[in-house]
């Protein structure tokens, strides 16, 4: 008897088991689950979408842009009624004829320059300005190259290069070549003469195009241009003769030659 009895609860304990995992057993994802489960989330949304619409009040009416007004174009300034319009720069008159001669007494021998007011009007102007008021008397001749240039036309009073360092005037158009014993002012650029000059040891027509307008020539002493001493050639400090003068130049260059004075003659 016991042995039937045992497999009777053995059987029905394996029954109760499967019953129970059947129940426990998530569902097969088979494609019509899947179908119904999309129908129902369609559904779902649809309700949700209509619940938000109702609980949202009706729109406000859009604002519409302010038209934003052209702004009134600036009106061109008026030039002052008092004002006169600027007249281009110009040579101050001559006082005695189109040429004059200026004497160089150096400390080497004596040189004339014959200057022409119509090669370069400013030029000229401004070198006669210039001889008239001593500013080359004492000028050291601080840049020799033989065969090329000697250049002079730094004060030796600090105060007076100070003086003329902005003053720069106009350039000349060019009427001559840089030859041999032609006088020329120094330039750094367009429009920038000041009081510095170099008269041309060799022939130098290649400076005839960088602005360096002859407004003379060595008429008398050429030999005393060329025999200006060369020993320093390049080396002196164009800044440190600006602004010491010749207390600098005396001093590191004592064989150096110069100008005693400088005048206008008949």
């Amino acid at each position: 008897m016991k042995r039937p009895v045992v497999v009777v609860i053995l059987l029905t304990a394996i029954v109760v088991g499967i019953v129970v995992l059947t129940q426990l057993k998530p569902p097969r994802l088979t494609a019509s689950t899947l179908e119904r489960a999309s129908e129902v989330q369609r559904k779902l949304d649809q309700e949700a979408t209509v619940k938000v619409a109702q609980a949202q009040p009706a729109p406000a009416e859009a604002a519409k842009p302010q038209e934003a007004k052209p702004a009134e174009a600036a009106k061109p300034q008026e030039p002052p009624k008092s004002a006169e319009a600027a007249k281009p720069q110009e040579a101050p008159k001559a006082e005695g004829g189109n040429v004059f001669k200026v004497k160089f007494e150096c400390s080497n021998g004596t040189f004339v320059v014959e200057c022409h007011r119509d090669w370069a009007p400013l030029g000229a102007a401004r070198f006669e300005q210039l001889v008239k008021e001593g500013f080359y008397n004492e000028c050291r001749f601080f840049r020799v190259v033989p065969g090329f240039v000697v250049q002079f036309g730094l004060s030796g009073d600090p105060a007076l290069n100070k003086k003329w360092r902005s003053e720069r005037i106009k350039d000349d158009p060019m009427k001559q070549s840089n030859l041999p014993g032609t006088v020329t002012f120094a330039t750094s650029g367009p429009n920038t003469r000041t009081t510095q000059l170099f008269v041309n040891l060799g022939s130098n027509a290649r400076l005839d195009g960088m602005g360096f307008t002859p407004f003379g020539k060595v008429v008398e002493g050429m030999d005393v241009a060329t025999a200006i001493n060369a020993e320093y050639r390049e080396t002196p400090n164009q800044g440190m003769i600006q602004e010491q003068g010749n207390d600098y130049l005396t001093k590191a260059f004592p064989k150096m030659d110069y100008i005693k004075s400088a005048t206008i003659v008949p």
